[in-house]
């Protein structure tokens, strides 16, 4: 026993190398680790919304999630005790960006323990409940930080400049867009995607519905949760066609999941939103170093993606709603938030501009 302690103790201790980065091959192999993880989640939360009749914590879908969780815990691990072996310890034989990742492994299966006893004891949530639980509430945090460890290796890996290409951007943005969903899902209450087409067009179109005031308020819950982490990646890199539209349609994974696909317009409406928003990408071409151009993406995507949702809902629920002010005026407060958003994630133009380099980017930031 002493010899074990010994020996651990000795790995623990730091070994002085600077950390490294895995291969873009091995953070693609964890992002779609993680797609395990995620689509296990949204499972599990379709079987909680479709039956109300679940008695224990032993379910297929149970089984699926923490599956997920199992394999992407131990690819994580795999990529450690690979530096281990080549002779690193301590913070040196762990990736850049995978740190917060490896903390969260043992943390979430202490919160699965934790929450099997809370169903045994207490029961299985079918209801609100469920997203208050604090065992649902540690799992999902420590979850986060899992499946972003796509991202955060991504985020100053040195093969990535301020132009990334899609693929080698592709984990990040697949990590991303699993936590944006995993956020969603918490935020169910305040989630207008979840929203079946003929009921947006009945909400809007009547002011003593309190419907409307509901999906108003859901309307700037949703737009927030979808457009803050677009924004981070727009502040961080000049983001690669496509982008927008990889991440909406893995965000509209988990409102469909939970309401069976019946409402598969409006999820196809941020589907387009995604492509709308790329497209102004390329046109506009926002970045940390042109603030004005940053400001005006943030704007037009939101309003883009909430007048796509009022249009494309419309359509399929048989007309405009009946409050020309409620239809017409919620994208501009949707645009509204964006360019706030846009002011609040820069507020300054990061770097000076360097002549003759293209869209404001420094030599420096060429050169890394």
């Amino acid at each position: 026993m002493a010899l074990a302690d010994a020996g651990i103790r000795r790995l623990l201790v730091d070994s002085g190398e600077p950390r490294g980065w895995v291969s873009p091959r091995a953070d693609l192999v964890t992002a779609l680790l993680g797609v395990w993880f995620g689509v296990g989640l949204m499972i599990d939360a379709w079987a909680h919304t479709t039956r109300t009749e679940l008695e224990t914590f032993f379910t297929p879908w149970h089984a699926v999630f923490y599956s997920g969780f199992a394999v992407v815990s131990g690819w994580i691990l795999w990529q450690v005790w690979r530096n281990v072996r080549a002779g690193r310890q301590g913070l040196a034989a762990v990736p850049t960006g995978y740190l917060a990742g490896l903390v969260a492994v043992p943390a979430f299966a202490a919160f699965g323990f934790a929450d099997m006893m809370w169903h045994t004891i207490l029961g299985i949530e079918t209801s609100l409940d469920i997203l208050f639980s604090p065992s649902h509430l540690g799992l999902i945090v420590t979850m986060l930080l899992i499946i972003t460890t796509p991202l955060r290796s991504a985020w100053n890996a040195p093969d990535l400049g301020p132009r990334p290409t899609l693929g080698r951007l592709l984990p990040a943005l697949i990590g991303l867009g699993f936590a944006t969903t995993l956020v969603s899902l918490f935020l169910s209450y305040g989630d207008a995607m979840q929203y079946r087409p003929g009921r947006i067009v009945e909400a809007f179109s009547s002011v003593d519905d309190p419907g409307a005031d509901r999906l108003a308020l859901a309307m700037v819950v949703t737009n927030v949760v979808i457009l803050s982490p677009v924004l981070l990646l727009a502040r961080r890199w000049v983001l690669p066609f496509g982008s927008v539209t990889v991440m909406y349609t893995i965000v509209v994974l988990m409102p469909g999941a939970q309401t069976e696909f019946q409402n598969v317009p409006v999820l196809l409406s941020f589907v387009a939103a995604g492509l709308v928003s790329d497209l102004l990408i390329r046109r506009l071409r926002p970045s940390a170093r042109r603030r004005g151009a940053y400001w005006a993406f943030a704007g037009l995507s939101a309003f883009a993606t909430w007048t796509l949702y009022i249009g494309i809902s419309s359509v399929a629920g048989g007309g405009l709603p009946a409050v020309p002010e409620l239809w017409t005026g919620a994208p501009v407060i949707a645009g509204l938030i964006g360019l706030a958003l846009g002011a609040l994630f820069l507020p300054n133009a990061i770097g000076a501009v360097t002549p003759g380099t293209e869209d404001g980017e420094t030599a420096g930031a060429e050169r890394a």
